[in-house]
């Protein structure tokens, strides 16, 4: 059998899922109360349980998904809500292109899983793991992301429905909406490891909150790219420093 094809017949790739799995095992802790978050507020907005779900299963991007539901709820064109919603995911993109060398060797058919299930948490302990262990084989490497991705989306349908359908019932003093910051924090973090990360995550910060008055969240996608040249203009003087073309 091809070396790209996931086949758990080999220990070796059960191994690799198993460990995508339980590296992403931590990520639940913020995940669940992000997704039941957004069942009460999807509910809460007027959205019924199908139109709920049906966003939670086509857009499976938290983010993206609250900054739609918000812009539609101060009544902005669906145009304007699917622009910044679609914005808010071109984080995708890059990382998508950032596991190309890893993972654009398997077949057609694991590239769109891959593709449709592609989450923050997935994309984060991946590209760690790849980075810290590069002899990994490439079928390895595509059963450890599936091991990763099919611990965080399942459970973020479940949390939506159980979100949208018991959502009254959810205690105010449970604060769900702590889940979307820890979340993030949880995986930015780890990658702060070098300084044009840092002064990347720092720019970000700095200019969300210059930026911050700016209507319908458009301030945090200036910052994200300032943020970008920033770290990118670090690093390449931090090459020449170093002699390196």
């Amino acid at each position: 059998m091809s070396d790209t094809m996931l086949s758990f017949k080999d220990s070796s790739l059960r191994s690799a899922f198993w460990r995508g799995w339980w590296a992403c095992a931590p990520f639940i802790f913020a995940a669940v109360p992000f997704g039941l978050l957004f069942g009460v507020v999807a509910r809460n907005a007027g959205l019924d349980l199908l139109e709920t779900m049906g966003m939670s299963v086509l857009v499976i991007a938290g983010a993206a998904q609250f900054t739609a539901l918000s812009l539609l709820q101060d009544n902005a064109s669906v145009f304007l809500a699917l622009f910044a919603a679609l914005a808010v995911n071109l984080r995708m993109a890059m990382y998508s292109a950032a596991l190309v060398p890893h993972l654009g060797h398997a077949p057609m058919w694991q590239r769109a899983v891959m593709a449709y299930l592609m989450v923050d948490q997935a994309y984060a302990v991946a590209g760690r793991e790849y980075e810290l262990n590069p002899s990994m084989r490439p079928a390895e490497k595509v059963a450890y992301y599936f091991g990763a991705m099919l611990l965080i989306c399942p459970l973020w349908y479940v949390a939506t429905f159980t979100g949208a359908v018991l959502g009254q019932a959810i205690p105010p003093e449970w604060s769900l909406d702590f889940a979307a910051p820890i979340c993030f924090i949880a995986l930015i973090a780890p990658m702060l490891r070098s300084l044009p990360h840092i002064v990347a995550a720092f720019t970000s910060v700095v200019f969300a909150i210059l930026f911050a008055p700016l209507p319908s969240g458009v301030g945090l996608l200036f910052a994200a790219f300032i943020a970008m040249i920033a770290g990118a203009e670090t690093e390449r003087r931090l090459a020449r420093k170093a002699g390196q073309p």
